[in-house]
């Protein structure tokens, strides 16, 4: 009696796990326990299914199959009883006889496994010494694992004497260099000090006794000038060497003042006050959603839509893992065009048919954390000159030795515009352009050569206006492309979370939007 597999089967065919006890390559013993779903009938008695070449002996444990895979020689009444003990075996070590219990120990199953099977012959044995046998202790494991211990303490303490030597370099090295600045400073200093002493050699000599002798005068002299002299290493500086920090010369204000006639943006070095040492609050809401609209549309100059491209997303934080059974209830704006896409992980049957946004398993919470996680995107494209938000119109003419230009907008009234910036580029000039009116602020940028005009708000009280400025004769050509830019608090679409449900639970959580409509490009070319 050879067993060739023993293996472990979900009613539906996937395997969990499987040991084989002779030689066999992987493909074939796949195809073997695949086809086994096929050859098993329903309502029948029988424990066996033989084919052609093996014989599969199997028994249902709860929603799992047990299967011995042995060849037709083999006795049949032995294989039963191999497979007797290993269905008491199993549920020894799997804590539950289903698919997660049994994947957690598949390894404990595979050597219980081994020890009643050997090279496929049964093994006289009981599960309490299968038991016993896989718990049993190795002598020669503990030496292994005392020997790797004891070099991974001899390797700690090879680190802490090589980081105390380094250390220790590091303050002799130290040491060297101020002496080495001590002995050079030194001799200077006494030089200086010692150059006033009197040495006298009167009534002294080698025969006196008494070396080179110091006079009284002479010490006191030495005293008094020392004290009303300072130090050398006190002396300050001749002006004019070195660096002086914390001062700007003159030469570096008249550079940034050029810079700066020229147009260019300069940002001085300030001390950071306690404004700007704030940093951005977090979140106080519970959930929090974050709509993002961004538009790139080119507008031909004479008329017509080149190019409109709307891209939105949807995003979702939530600080509270209690707060994550939840589905979103989404609205937006009946338009051509529109088309959405969800996360992987969002039942899109659901989004289609109601237009809320929830998990494919709604025992599974939304992702927390201080990050947003993107739920859902959505497109709109080729659309006409009419749906845009904002229309600019430039008119140059020349007249003798000057080009009037003017400009107009208009605004739709679907949503107010902020922070609205319209940059005209300009010829080369050497003086600013001469404003002769304008609906809002302008700027210069000669660096650049252009002309900004800029709309802080455009709401029901300004929905169109316009501005006219004159330059030196130029062409045409010379004003375009023109670039625009501004935002929105409300988006295009007018997608936005109608409502939150709550799965757990009667109480919704408290939550917040936050809405953006803002242009990557748009230009009029």
């Amino acid at each position: 009696m050879v067993v060739l597999a023993a293996s472990i089967l979900t009613k539906t065919g996937k395997v969990l796990v499987s040991r084989q006890f002779v030689d066999m390559p992987r493909i074939r013993i796949e195809g073997l326990l695949a086809a086994f779903p096929k050859l098993v009938g329903t309502g029948k008695q029988h424990t066996y299914v033989e084919t052609e070449n093996v014989r599969y002996v199997y028994q249902p444990i709860e929603a799992l199959y047990l299967i011995l895979v042995t060849n037709k020689q083999s006795n049949i009444l032995e294989d039963l009883d191999t497979l007797r003990l290993l269905a008491k075996v199993v549920p020894e070590y799997a804590p539950s006889l289903d698919e997660e219990g049994t994947g957690e120990m598949a390894f404990e199953i595979i050597f219980a496994f081994d020890e009643c099977l050997s090279l496929g012959n049964k093994e006289n044995l009981t599960v309490a010494q299968v038991r016993q046998y896989c718990e049993m202790e190795s002598h020669e494991e503990k030496l292994h694992k005392l020997v790797l211990q004891s070099k991974m303490n001899e390797a700690k303490d090879v680190m802490k004497r090589k980081a105390t030597e380094i250390e220790k370099s590091k303050i002799e090295k130290g040491k060297f260099q101020t002496g080495a600045y001590s002995s050079i400073s030194g001799p200077r200093r006494s030089e200086s000090g010692f150059g006033d002493i009197n040495i006298s050699s009167s009534g002294s000599g080698f025969g006196s006794g008494s070396g080179f002798g110091l006079n009284t005068e002479s010490i006191e002299s030495f005293s008094s000038k020392s004290k009303d002299r300072p130090a050398a290493s006190a002396k300050a500086p001749p002006k004019g060497l070195g660096m002086q920090l914390g001062k700007k010369t003159q030469k570096t204000n008249q550079f940034l003042e050029s810079l700066k006639a020229e147009g260019e943006v300069i940002i001085e070095d300030v001390q950071p006050s306690a404004v700007q040492s704030k940093s951005v609050l977090p979140p106080t809401d519970p959930i929090t959603v974050t709509i993002e609209e961004k538009l790139n549309i080119i507008v031909q100059k004479n008329g017509g839509l080149r190019n409109f491209d709307l891209q939105g997303t949807l995003s979702l934080q939530i600080l509270n893992q209690d707060d994550g059974f939840i589905q979103l209830q989404i609205e937006n704006r009946d338009m051509p065009g529109l088309s959405f896409k969800t996360h992987p992980n969002i039942n899109k049957d659901l989004f289609n048919r109601e237009q809320i946004i929830g998990l494919k398993d709604p025992n599974r919470p939304f992702p927390t954390g201080q990050n947003d996680v993107g739920l859902m995107k959505w497109r709109v494209q080729k659309m006409d000159e009419s749906s845009l938000p904002l229309t600019v119109n430039c008119w140059p003419s020349v007249s003798g030795n000057e080009t009037y230009v003017n400009i107009e907008y208009e605004a739709s009234d679907l949503f107010d515009l902020q922070n609205v910036v319209i940059s005209v580029p300009l010829p080369a000039l050497r003086d600013a352009p001469t404003v002769n009116q304008i609906d809002g602020e302008w700027r210069y940028d000669a660096r650049n050569s252009s002309l900004e005009w800029s709309i802080l708000l455009i709401d029901h009280s300004n929905r169109s206006g316009s501005m006219e400025f004159v330059v030196p004769p130029a062409d045409q050509s010379a004003f375009f492309p023109i670039s625009i830019k501004f935002a929105a608090s409300s988006t295009y679409s007018d997608v936005k979370v109608a409502g939150i449900n709550s799965l757990k639970g009667a109480n919704v959580p408290k939550y917040s939007q936050r809405v953006q409509l803002m242009t990557e490009s748009y230009q009029v070319v």
